[in-house]
């Protein structure tokens, strides 16, 4: 369990490989107490470094478990610069899906891994925030981070 400003975060491995970063808002699952490995202290590291502005990409290796499709968005989501931001159309063009915007809004309700994989850098039409897994406070705290022109 990662404490931070923004809230909490769990995360699940296979291996070396960062399989889920959970978000809460408070201590839901009352894991405080576990000792962290190495592969967590580096992801806490990176994160708080992320959080005081001073990272702008992870390099915590990935291994989300997903849908081919699923897996294709978040392979597109990236490839979004820190910062910048893109419409779930765009993210749907892509990927080879033009019509497909819901499907990447889906996906990105689906995402395991936030904020590595950066679903908050995807917006509605017109740069309209919209649904974030996580809560639209939360997306717009990231985005704010960020300094993402909208």
């Amino acid at each position: 369990m990662i404490k931070t400003e923004y809230g909490y975060f769990y995360s699940c491995w296979e291996g070396e490989y960062l399989s889920e970063l959970k978000y809460f808002r408070n201590n839901e699952t009352g894991n405080d107490c576990e000792p962290m490995d190495a592969r967590e202290k580096e992801l806490e590291k990176q994160l708080r470094e992320y959080m005081n502005g001073e990272r702008k990409s992870f390099s915590i290796p990935l291994n989300p478990n997903g849908t081919p499709f699923q897996k294709k968005v978040w392979n597109e989501l990236l490839k979004i610069p820190y910062g910048e931001v893109r419409t779930y159309g765009e993210i749907a063009k892509a990927v080879g899906c033009p019509k497909g915007a819901r499907a990447v809004g889906l996906a990105c309700n689906k995402n395991p891994i936030i904020i590595l994989i950066p679903c908050h850098r995807v917006v509605g039409k017109s740069g309209r925030l919209t649904g974030y897994a996580c809560g639209i406070d939360v997306k717009e705290k990231f985005l704010s981070l960020e300094n993402a022109k909208l």
